[in-house]
């Protein structure tokens, strides 16, 4: 008789879970690793400085939608997605390499397209494309693409790093990426149930770039170096300032309070998402895609930051027994948790 055994679902653990439990025990073989998972990019030493590595994949059907998404853009959002994980720790984007599985749907003239979108974003942020893998698909596209950069060892920035009375700051406006995917899912549904009907995008250019063209935030590093400021803690607002803060408080051993009245949200994220009937602040807690940068920095640097346009002093890292609490326009405290999408928690994104 076969010994049975207990099943666990990837729904059950989430991708941070899954992560966690895949990578809990790994123990690094070489001395010149100094940072391998659990950061934005794994950091290597190779000498002078720092080498940055990271890797995204992008499947359709789950991170993308070409009903939407054109190929140009999509190739373009491939690439500044990685260069957006080295700005967060700091650093300077240097090679690409790129895994592409597609299948036999897609033309070369498609495929060119594609690349017409990384070629600009490698010339944009002046990297080089320095190979990769090409192979079919039994369906769809798979997209994965490896960012290589550079930082100088006493200028590398972590996630691990906050200390209690750090000022936590982020960069730009939060929340229009994810009211742009909303948009352009309502217009698909709208296609759907009436392929006569044409979509009604207009006014909606800044949250529609914000979800199909992200910028990394290199400007922003830009003007930190100019005001003489290193954060102390780093990271990308991939999955939502929620996600992306626990993700500092739980590696820096703190907790903090972030203020409501004090997160960035842009006059047409929260009218967009008063139309659809949901709270701004809840769009800006748990949308992701923004791609801005989410960082600490001492307090005696106050007076620097509060200069920089663009950058939003939004709350404080406190002791780990407070919590990692939301402070709302109220002053009530409520206990931050990350509810944005995991890729292994839902079916799909689309």
């Amino acid at each position: 008789m076969s010994k049975s055994h207990n099943r666990t679902e990837l729904s059950e653990l989430g991708e941070f879970g899954l992560i966690d439990h895949l990578t809990g025990n790994l123990k690094l073989k070489n001395p010149a690793v100094i940072k391998g998972v659990g950061d934005d990019t794994a950091v290597i030493d190779i000498g002078d400085s720092y080498l940055l590595a990271t890797k995204d994949l992008l499947i359709e059907g789950i991170h993308f939608d070409l009903t939407y998404t054109p190929l140009k853009h999509l190739g373009y959002k491939a690439v500044v997605m990685n260069l957006s994980d080295i700005a967060a720790m700091n650093g300077t984007p240097e090679q690409i390499l790129i895994g592409l599985a597609v299948s036999n749907r897609y033309s070369v003239e498609a495929l060119s397209e594609l690349y017409e979108g990384i070629y600009y974003a490698c010339e944009r942020y002046k990297v080089d494309m320095v190979g990769g893998d090409t192979t079919s698909s039994p369906s769809g596209m798979f997209l994965s693409i490896t960012a290589l950069g550079r930082v100088d060892k006493d200028k590398v920035v972590y996630r691990s790093t906050s200390k209690v009375n750090d000022l936590v700051c982020v960069s730009g406006d939060l929340g229009g990426a994810y009211m742009g995917l909303l948009v352009l899912e309502r217009e698909k549904s709208v296609f759907k149930n009436d392929p006569t009907m044409q979509p009604d995008l207009r006014g909606h250019d800044y949250i529609l770039e914000r979800q199909l063209k992200p910028e990394p935030r290199f400007d922003i590093l830009a003007e930190l170096k100019k005001a003489d400021i290193k954060p102390t803690a780093m990271i990308d607002i991939s999955d939502g300032l929620a996600s992306e803060i626990l993700h500092i408080c739980k590696n820096s051993k703190t907790g903090c309070n972030i203020y409501e009245d004090k997160i960035p949200i842009d006059t047409a994220t929260a009218i967009m998402a008063e139309e659809f009937n949901i709270q701004p602040v809840t769009i800006a807690m748990n949308g992701g895609e923004d791609y801005e940068l989410l960082f600490t920095i001492s307090l005696s640097d106050h007076d620097k930051i509060k200069n920089i346009k663009g950058v939003t002093v939004i709350g404080h890292i406190t002791d780990e027994s407070s919590g990692v609490n939301l402070i709302t326009r109220n002053g009530t405290a409520v206990q931050i948790q990350a509810q944005g999408w995991e890729h292994l928690r839902q079916k799909n994104r689309i």
